[in-house]
């Protein structure tokens, strides 16, 4: 293992685990990032408000149409209880349509992988909400009939006007959540899981004309019908504006196209940009873009890659570039290597908070593995803090694997950050640990003694990053001050 520490810009020293520079500590209440931080929870809370001041505005509507007072024997229990399972379901499939549409509310108070991972949560709860929908409104009614659930079903179909959209919604919206569970999601390539998932949009669309067509509810003239109105055109209309309209004004606004492809090691390049108005991408080091290359056969891959660099804004004599650095993990960003210059690039984003606006203290921890080291070397450069106050350690197997590891080392110099090169196999006798065995029984409190008083970034593989997380929790690290992007939607 390689442990480099440098103290001070020029200065450096060999230090091993255990010991470490004069510990600047600070209080994280009179930091310069304290007001952000309140700002960013007070948004945390109000999307947290706002989630449940939906459901219970949804379930509001039947009260306020009179609907507990029509409740007067068992059929009109059941047939009751399924209409709230209704508009529960859907309220919590507009807000899960809303947890992917990519706001910058949204993204700005949680990162976009814990609104994603939100997302996910939600979509057993509103498919089950609205199975219990169908299956209790179909008991009702037969009830009410003479018919069993399965008999009225059928007659439901075929008698009411829209009913069997609603039938259509409900298998398209089986099918997303089915192929949304990883035991599933693993047997298919990502390309089939998205264009299944986008038959999100078309269940939504087909529940919605039953809606609005069948009991009274929603009749015309109510006001429960101008909310459910306009609150399903406020979602398309995000999603429409967040999803497609923003991407491509972004597109067109910043011409990107692929400069040149530089090779780092064997199964890792990286892809240099040039283009119109970088700087108004400035300070977004660490967080990511969804980049798609206009190639032939490519057009169509989306892939969520950091920046690895801030965008160099140039000068008279030298055109404005980005960079983005790219491992070899699949058949798509395998291609990404024999991109041409001049290939034209779609562009999305930034998205997440694994950046200085999710800042908490003063002080910063940032630990990468692999490529996961890429984003790193963008934060580095752009996140402000003082001497000593910054220390980044990098994990690889051996000192190949610690990309961009030379320029981290001129940006620790320059910067006065503490680095650590942690490389090495891991432990053979199985131990898991997210540190190599040469280690011994090193924790993070020997690298970082102040390590609860930081905020820590860790970027990596999965399992890896779980591991890091876990022991700086271990560590007295709050939740508050772990960051971690997954790159996922």
């Amino acid at each position: 293992m390689n442990s480099q520490l440098l103290a001070s810009p020029g200065q450096s020293v060999d230090t091993p685990p255990g010991r470490s520079p004069r510990s600047l500590r600070h209080n994280a209440k009179q930091g310069r990032f304290a007001a952000q931080h309140r700002r960013r929870m007070f948004r945390a809370d109000m999307l947290t408000v706002a989630l449940w001041a939906s459901l219970a505005a949804a379930l509001s509507l039947w009260l306020a149409d009179g609907g507990a007072s029509s409740v007067g024997n068992p059929t009109q229990a059941v047939t009751a209880v399924g209409i709230l399972a209704g508009l529960a379901g859907m309220d919590l499939v507009i807000v899960m349509l809303l947890l992917a549409a990519r706001l910058p509310f949204v993204d700005g108070a949680v990162g976009h992988d814990r609104a994603l991972e939100f997302h996910r949560k939600l979509g057993k709860p509103a498919l089950y909400l609205l199975l219990a929908h169908g299956l209790l409104l179909a008991t009702g009614y037969g009830m009410a009939e003479g018919l069993n659930p399965v008999s009225e079903a059928v007659s439901l179909w075929v008698l009411v006007p829209d009913m069997w959209l609603a039938f259509v919604s409900m298998a398209l919206f089986i099918a997303v959540v089915v192929t949304s569970l990883v035991a599933v999601r693993r047997r298919f390539p990502y390309e089939f899981w998205y264009v299944v998932h986008l038959l999100t949009y078309l269940a939504v669309a087909t529940a919605l004309p039953h809606q609005f067509s069948v009991g009274g509810l929603f009749a015309e003239g109510t006001w429960q019908r101008w909310y459910w109105l306009l609150l399903c055109i406020a979602t398309g209309s995000a999603l429409a504006w967040y999803r497609i309209a923003r991407p491509v004004l972004a597109t067109y606004r910043h011409q990107l196209t692929v400069r040149r492809v530089v090779r780092v090691s064997a199964d890792v390049v990286s892809i240099e940009m040039a283009g119109l108005r970088l700087n108004e991408l400035s300070g977004s080091g660490g967080r990511f873009f969804v980049w798609r290359f206009l190639a032939p056969g490519m057009w169509w891959q989306a892939h969520p890659f950091s920046l690895s660099a801030e965008p160099q804004v140039g000068t008279s004599s030298r055109q404005p570039t980005l960079r983005i650095t790219v491992r070899n993990l699949g058949a798509g960003s395998a291609r990404l290597a024999s991109l041409k210059p001049g290939t034209k690039v779609a562009i999305e984003g930034p998205y997440g908070v694994f950046s200085t606006a999710a800042r908490s203290r003063d002080r910063v921890v940032m630990i990468g593995a692999g490529i996961g080291i890429t984003p790193l070397r963008a934060l580095l450069e752009s996140t402000p803090f003082a001497p000593g106050q910054a220390t980044v350690l990098l994990r690889g197997s051996s000192a190949e694997e610690l990309f961009l590891g030379d320029e981290i080392l001129e940006l620790c110099k320059r910067r006065g950050a503490t680095l650590f090169h942690l490389t090495g196999r891991r432990s053979p006798d199985g131990r898991s640990t997210w540190l190599p065995a040469s280690a011994g029984t090193a924790r993070l409190p020997d690298f970082v003694p102040d390590i609860a008083d930081a905020d820590v970034y860790v970027c990596g593989p999965a399992a890896w990053a779980g591991q890091v997380l876990a022991e700086a929790k271990s560590s007295g690290v709050r939740e508050e001050q772990l960051h971690y992007e997954r790159f996922d939607w």
